[in-house]
């Protein structure tokens, strides 16, 4: 599952992070690194924007960012927060 589809509120692990755009380049990719979304680290749904869409608020680890859509369909996660892998 992506970032982008996780409901307000529901919590996840970073299973890995890819480009899932053109738009997206190896940049952003280390720049979403860098800010903690890493295989593994618990993150959280917190809310979206007007009309639910962006930005995206959400926790990883306990540092809270906005995101835009774009960045938020390079993130899978994990809901099965019991699982591995």
């Amino acid at each position: 599952m992506l970032l982008s589809q996780l409901p307000n509120g529901a919590h996840a692990l970073v299973k890995r992070v890819q480009s899932g755009s053109s738009e997206v380049g190896e940049s952003t990719l280390r720049r979403l690194g860098e800010l903690g979304f890493i295989p593994g680290e618990p993150i959280q749904m917190l809310r979206r924007g007007p009309g639910g869409r962006e930005p995206l608020a959400v926790q990883v680890g306990e540092t809270q960012f906005a995101l835009r859509l774009v960045e938020a369909q390079c993130i899978q996660v994990q809901t099965d927060l019991m699982a591995k892998g």
